[in-house]
């Protein structure tokens, strides 16, 4: 999936790309042929880099803007776009639903028509989303087994209550007759990781939730989390030309759901468990933030995106 940059140079695959930024307070610009962001300071202006090439998603916060000619660039590269609130939620931006996606007449066509011989299908879409949720719980004893990070704070699977909701959920995965089902599936075993991670962090208290005035650390972390996951799935989902809307669980509800069903491949292996440690550390953003990517790249958490994507359509072709 490797193509030109703007510039002409050789860009990296996507799946291979390190960095997602979240800006705020800054103009990004283009300046000496690169990408920048610029923070005006009291003496003079600072100018910071973006690599472009090695760049899957940028995130424009609170006091943000950007040049016409610096998003040439950033969509040359294949780089995703979307303006958040402060924080990196929420999503305020929407062309391709949540992202600022870059205009190609040139995507592959190979997977959407896969994707689409299956899609119509109701019970053909209740296939892929029981696949969907088997790779999601492969990826998390995955995870849990071989992070070290993780296992300093004992997030493992060989825990009574969890080996029972694991249990419970793989039954349910072979069981739902709809995807209704499934989705409360899921959802019990995510509460069930909550509770988890909370006892394993000091924070047996937690209660999820979304609204401004009640987030803790450890909310606001899964809130930021979650938005470079889906970053990471619009991005798989672009570079392989399958359109957000084509869901297989969660688009009764959202219009460009197929990001948060891939999302969800990653979301509780990695940034579930690292929202609550770096809660209990008392983390900045930034720091979270950078554990997220470091996992992402650790356990190649894009690769796998693609891997499972590209599968799923396959899978769902042969189902036709």
């Amino acid at each position: 999936m490797s193509n030109q940059t703007y510039s002409g140079q050789k860009e990296i695959l996507h799946s291979k790309r390190a960095n997602i930024y979240y800006l705020e307070h800054c103009r990004v610009m283009v300046k000496g042929g690169r990408v920048v962001f610029l923070t005006p300071t009291d003496d003079e202006n600072q100018y910071w880099n973006i690599p472009i090439a090695n760049t899957t998603v940028v995130l424009l916060g609170t006091g943000t803007s950007l040049t016409q000619a610096a998003v040439r660039m950033l969509c040359g590269a294949g780089v995703m776009l979307g303006f958040s609130g402060g924080g990196g939620t929420p999503l305020l931006a929407a062309t391709e639903i949540e992202w600022l996606s870059p205009q190609s007449e040139y995507r592959p066509t190979e997977y959407l028509q896969s994707w689409m011989s299956f899609w119509f299908d109701a019970q053909k879409r209740l296939n892929i989303a029981r696949f969907l949720q088997t790779k999601r719980l492969a990826f998390l004893d995955h995870v849990w087994s071989k992070d070290k990070e993780l296992r300093r704070y004992d997030f493992s699977l060989n825990d009574f209550e969890l080996e029972k909701s694991l249990k419970r959920c793989q039954q349910d995965i072979g069981n739902s007759p709809d995807v209704t089902q499934l989705l409360q599936s899921e959802a019990r075993l995510t509460k069930a990781l909550y509770k988890f991670a909370a006892n394993r962090t000091n924070t047996a208290e937690f209660v999820r939730s979304h609204e401004p005035e009640e987030l803790d650390l450890a909310n606001q972390f899964l809130n930021h989390g979650n938005y470079l996951a889906y970053g990471l799935a619009a991005t798989c989902l672009w570079v392989l030309g399958i359109p957000h809307g084509f869901a297989v669980m969660h688009g009764k509800t959202r219009r460009g759901a197929l990001v948060f069903d891939v999302a969800d491949l990653i979301k509780d292996a990695i940034v579930l468990p690292l929202a609550f440690i770096a809660a209990e550390q008392g983390a900045k953003e930034q720091e979270f933030r950078q554990m997220c990517l470091q996992g992402f790249t650790q356990h190649e958490a894009l690769d796998f995106m693609f891997d499972v994507v590209k599968e799923a359509a396959q899978l769902g072709e042969s189902l036709s």
